[in-house]
């Protein structure tokens, strides 16, 4: 598999269907919540923390497993995270069909994007990865980061700046204006 491209997309209001409700599930969701988009999680049980979720409506919980043909062709895109390679695999299948993105967490080749080790904090947002080959190594890389967004009392300098700027096309900050 060949490098992939790191890019920041927009997920807010956008439909995400999340099939499986365990500890990859339940991961991702909790990092997808600080994006704002509107998340379908389809599984016959689901964990503590989706289950939650569910409760304070921050996503809708379908207890249903997958069925063939099923996915809406107009979902941004999906998470075959269900316990079950083969159902995940028939995911895989269906969202090519339809053209939708699609994260298998069960095979690293049939990912049309990864899911990368986040570090957020006001407007900074960093995303970590490492092929999909070494979680270990993304994961370590994170926690490294984190400590030193943290370390560093982060003060919300991308806002300050975004103000700056704002300011000096204002003419506010020209000395001669």
């Amino acid at each position: 598999m060949s490098k992939m491209f790191p890019i920041f997309l927009d997920l807010e209001n956008k439909r995400i269907h999340i099939y499986g409700a365990g500890r990859i599930a339940s991961r991702r969701v909790k990092t997808l919540q600080l994006f704002g988009p509107r998340m379908i999680v389809h599984a016959p049980e689901a964990s503590c923390q989706i289950q939650k979720a569910a409760d304070e409506g921050v996503l809708m919980l379908r207890r249903e497993c997958y069925q063939p043909g099923s996915i809406p062709a107009d979902v941004f895109f999906v998470l075959a995270a269900t316990d079950d390679c083969e159902v995940n695999e028939q995911i895989y299948r269906e969202c090519r069909e339809k053209g939708i993105l699609v994260n298998v967490c069960s095979n690293r080749d049939h990912c049309d994007f990864h899911f990368p080790g986040i570090v957020s904090r006001g407007d900074l947002v960093v995303g970590v990865n490492a092929g999909g080959k070494d979680h270990s190594l993304a994961k370590k890389w994170t926690d490294r980061i984190r400590k030193e967004v943290e370390k560093d009392g982060y003060d919300n300098q991308a806002e300050k700046a975004s103000n700056h700027s704002r300011s000096s096309e204002d003419g506010a900050g020209d000395k001669d204006g």
